[in-house]
């Protein structure tokens, strides 16, 4: 069968993580040239699919299931990986959250497509680090069509918590579990988070990853996101730009 012939050449690149009720299955690494400012770099490029638990499927199986479930419907998120992310002493990581409106399309009522790219070149100037492409987390966490409508709420004077809360989301429903599982996989050694949002610091604390320290990325303030970034510290917890890169307590 072609599945078996496939499944052959890729087994060694399939990892199964158990997660509770869930298994994650990692496909990877795979070689990704990225153009960074006119400038190729290379990345480990890694994707993962999310499977409820049960025995544990083979490569054949998961190639055959590729026709037999309509994946391009569903959500998955992938990882990409620069430098010698699982020995290097020191590594930074960024858990992006996906935007479309933003990463795709340039869009400035956030600064999420600013928050993509110059996490990425951070990750390449320091020399490893792991960009985590969260897929299902559209809108923090509410999808993009529920994300559309809170625009529409947001333009009659809401601003971004009050906009999901209406809509009887919370104001963050995001959760990090499998990329957590999926970076313990690759990395069992402390990280450096970019972000500015505590909760994420949290939530790899929580999970048992050691947190070196965290790193600021503010930029790109426009009159179309000055509301959006003022509701992130004042209603969502964020550190403001006057917080520099800190140690995180362990």
């Amino acid at each position: 069968m072609i599945q078996s012939h496939i499944a052959d050449r890729i087994k060694d690149k399939i990892r199964r993580i158990e997660n509770g009720a869930n298994d994650i299955y990692v496909v990877g690494p795979i070689n990704l040239p990225v153009n960074l400012d006119g400038e190729t770099k290379m990345f480990q490029w890694y994707s993962w699919l999310r499977k409820e638990a049960g025995e544990a499927k083979s490569a054949a199986q998961l190639v055959e299931d590729l026709n037999r479930f309509s994946y391009a419907e569903m959500q998955q998120s992938s990882v990409l990986v620069y430098g010698d992310f699982e020995h290097e002493s020191d590594a930074v990581i960024r858990m992006h959250s996906i935007c479309h409106t933003g990463d795709i399309f340039g869009s400035e009522r956030c600064d999420c497509g600013y928050q993509l790219k110059q996490s990425m070149r951070m990750i390449t100037e320091h020399g490893t680090g792991a960009l985590f492409y969260l897929a299902n987390h559209e809108g923090r966490g509410i999808g993009l069509f529920s994300k559309a409508i809170a625009y529409l709420l947001q333009e009659d004077g809401l601003d971004t918590v009050d906009a999901n809360t209406e809509l009887g989301f919370a104001d963050d429903s995001r959760d990090y579990g499998e990329a957590i599982a999926v970076l313990k996989l690759l990395r069992s050694a402390s990280v450096a988070i970019i972000t500015n949002n505590p909760r994420k610091v949290e939530a790899l604390r929580k999970a048992g990853m050691n947190i070196a320290r965290r790193v600021p990325l503010w930029g790109n303030p426009s009159v179309y996101n000055e509301k959006y970034l003022q509701t992130k510290v004042n209603r969502s917890g964020h550190f403001g730009q006057e917080s520099g890169s800190e140690t995180v307590a362990r």
